[in-house]
């Protein structure tokens, strides 16, 4: 009677494992997290007990070896005081970013004293990112609450005569060594404040210093000279970041210096090394709402100041169909960048920032005019390894219809990734000769045979 009857198979017992403990690295990266927030927190700690005896008035007037030298004993009796020990060396270490308190911008100081890094990302009080190479790092630095990271924003505004509060959540600025800022801070920024700072090259980069990095080769560059000093119309189209302005500054190089050039830019990052230059910063509204100078405005002024060449550092709205007007009325060889994906995006985008005038233009009518004032857009990109690229040089050749035809000079060939993440690739020619090598001719220059032989 028990025959088909089976035994019940004993309920699987529950394994509760527990979960692992922390890891030697975890807990050396948390006692590195925990001694670097105590060393913040010594030295803002420092700076607000020191701003109670400084004369700030006097600060500019006095060099910081100077001013260490007569801080460093006051550390030394305020240490004491607090009962806090370090030796010769951390207090020297202390002095020294108790200095970049006082006089720079905290935390950010070596940074912005690093030639190898590029841009610093600061992601509220807790995290700051640095580019270097092209890529985005991770760094120890920290800020000791939002409280001091708005200090540092603030002493940043006030030194250019900008505000940025709840009613003006935003502003863009220059540093004096012509470094470009923008802010972002609460209720606009949902964590806590936003910075980021785009550093100024001490060092002006050349066509040669293009070539070394691979932005472009031999043959381009000399292409860029011949088309420069030709007086050809250039736009620079790319990305956010792409190297549009880099190369602006080494194609400006071959203008020549007896040529007067005024240089329009929402924040000044021009380099030119001419001797004839005038240059102008458009300038945003005061608390009143008063004041504003736009791109456009002075765009119609450099027209009375007698320019050679005109050049605008990045054409947003308006500003656009005056620039254009002064490519036709004898302001040659003037230049422009703007932001689009390819070179036909950014002609598009020009007949869109002419519409922000809201004068009514026969779209035929404008794209003649588009075609008419421009000979070159110069594509740059930058790309998956870091590396920023002259990825396509294309020529407008006129109108067909409705549309504006181009022809392009050079390309980049991309040809893959090697195992380090680089980009393999080449510049190539296609084989066509330009149109406006019959203006080179005219200017009596004389350019290689073999410059545009396909490969």
């Amino acid at each position: 009677m028990f025959r088909n009857f089976q035994p019940e198979k004993p309920a699987p017992k529950l394994m509760v494992v527990a979960p692992p403990g922390p890891t030697v690295e975890d807990l050396v990266s948390a006692s590195t997290q925990a001694l670097a927030s105590r060393h913040t927190e010594l030295k803002v700690h420092l700076h607000e007990k020191l701003l109670g005896m400084l004369n700030l008035s006097v600060l500019d007037k006095i060099s910081r070896e100077e001013l260490g030298r007569e801080l460093s004993p006051i550390i030394r009796d305020i240490l004491v005081a607090d009962g806090i020990a370090l030796n010769t060396s951390e207090r020297g270490q202390i002095t020294e970013e108790v200095l970049d308190e006082v006089l720079g911008l905290g935390p950010l100081e070596p940074f912005l004293k690093d030639p190898t890094v590029s841009d610093i990302l600061v992601n509220t009080h807790k995290q700051v990112f640095v580019e270097r190479a092209g890529k985005l790092e991770p760094t120890p630095a920290r800020f000791k609450d939002e409280r001091h990271l708005l200090r540092i924003i603030q002493k940043i505004v006030g030194g250019v005569g900008r505000r940025i509060d709840e009613s003006q959540p935003w502003m863009d600025a220059r540093l004096p060594d012509g470094s470009r800022v923008n802010a972002l801070v609460p209720p606009c920024a949902v964590d806590g404040p936003l910075l980021s700072i785009r550093k100024f090259s001490k060092i002006p980069y050349t066509m040669g210093r293009l070539i070394d990095i691979g932005t472009l080769d031999e043959r381009i560059a000399i292409l860029f000279e011949l088309i420069t000093r030709c007086r050809i119309n250039i736009l620079i189209s790319g990305g956010t970041g792409s190297g549009k302005t880099t190369l602006l500054n080494a194609l400006s190089s071959f203008i020549d210096n007896k040529e007067r050039i005024i240089t329009i830019e929402d924040t000044a990052e021009l380099q030119l090394q001419q001797t004839h230059v005038g240059r102008m910063e458009s300038r945003p509204a005061n608390q009143e709402n008063r004041g504003e100078v736009t791109q456009r405005d002075l765009v119609r002024n450099a027209l009375r100041m007698r320019p050679d060449r005109i050049i605008v550092g990045e054409v947003r709205g308006a500003e656009v169909l005056d620039m254009l007007q002064a490519m036709n009325t004898g302001h040659d060889g003037s230049m422009t960048t703007v932001h689009a994906n390819s070179p036909r995006d950014a002609l598009t985008r020009l007949e869109h920032m002419v519409g922000m005038t809201g004068i009514e233009i026969p779209l035929k009518s404008l794209r003649g005019q588009v075609a008419s004032a421009l000979q070159i857009i110069i594509q740059v990109q930058r790309m998956s390894d870091g590396r920023r690229r002259v990825v396509s040089v294309q020529e407008i050749t006129g109108m067909e219809g409705d549309t504006i035809t181009c022809q392009e000079v050079f390309r980049f060939q991309r040809s893959g990734v090697d195992r380090e993440g680089n980009v393999l690739g080449e510049h190539r020619a296609t084989g066509i000769r330009p149109r406006f090598m019959r203006r080179v001719d005219e200017f009596g220059i004389e350019a290689p045979i073999d410059l545009f032989r396909e490969g």
